[in-house]
């Protein structure tokens, strides 16, 4: 169910006004809806070339964990702060499946405006990402053999900041690209060994440089340990 404020104004005209300062919305019989949990603004594209794009799938891969996959709601703005709605811009996409997309050759006389978007995402994701985290750790770098980032060694290197029992694990390079979109082929990733990446079983004989993160019993955080509590 999408109630977007310019289809909104369109059928309803003079009824709502075009810079609404909050919003509000219940069910057809009264119940309202509880749902706060949203995301950062994020801005990936710029209105070069054929337009402005922030498409949902794009976002995810880039900010992964701040997004969710199925939100409820999208919000867009000009980079200046300006409700997308107050732009005069044709838009090709407005919605929280896709995303957004603005088409420079769409419009009468200029480029798109450059636009950012947040998302409305279900309650239970913001309560997910208040879990118990550890600081992103490197042990290995992917020299000889390949980049083995193992539970046992990582205990060792960062000792009281990673628990012996994660419930999960997250892998990306050094440079921010997660591990699933690298094109390598991983030997371990779970929370039993932790990571290993081997160079000859790469295409081109030499896997990334990796870092790792674990989720971890949210007693590990409220004990004695060296953890903070991570939140986007």
């Amino acid at each position: 169910d999408s109630e977007l404020l310019s289809d909104l104004m369109r059928k309803h005209q003079m009824r709502i006004c075009s810079d609404p300062v909050d919003i509000e919305a219940q069910t057809v019989s009264g119940i309202k809806s509880q749902h706060k949990c949203r995301t950062d603004w994020f801005d990936h594209d710029d209105p070069t070339a054929n337009g402005d794009y922030e498409v949902l799938s794009d976002l995810l891969s880039i900010y992964p964990r701040q997004i969710c996959p199925q939100p409820i709601a999208i919000e867009v703005q000009t980079i200046s702060g300006e409700p997308a709605s107050n732009a005069s811009d044709h838009f090709l996409n407005y919605d929280a499946t896709y995303g957004f997309a603005c088409v420079n050759a769409d419009q009468r006389r200029r480029s798109c405006e450059d636009y950012k978007v947040r998302f409305t995402c279900p309650k239970e994701f913001c309560q997910v990402t208040q879990q118990c985290r550890t600081q992103w750790m490197s042990s290995d770098t992917p020299s000889d053999e390949g980049d083995v980032e193992s539970i046992l060694q990582l205990m060792k290197t960062f000792p009281g900041q990673v628990c012996v029992n994660p419930v999960s694990i997250e892998a990306k390079t050094t440079s921010g690209i997660s591990a699933r979109h690298t094109g390598d082929t991983f030997l371990s990733y779970d929370v039993s060994f932790g990571f290993a990446c081997i160079n000859e079983k790469q295409k081109n004989k030499q896997c990334e440089d990796y870092q790792v993160i674990f989720t971890c019993p949210s007693d590990f955080c409220q004990g004695k340990f060296s953890c903070k509590w991570d939140s986007f």
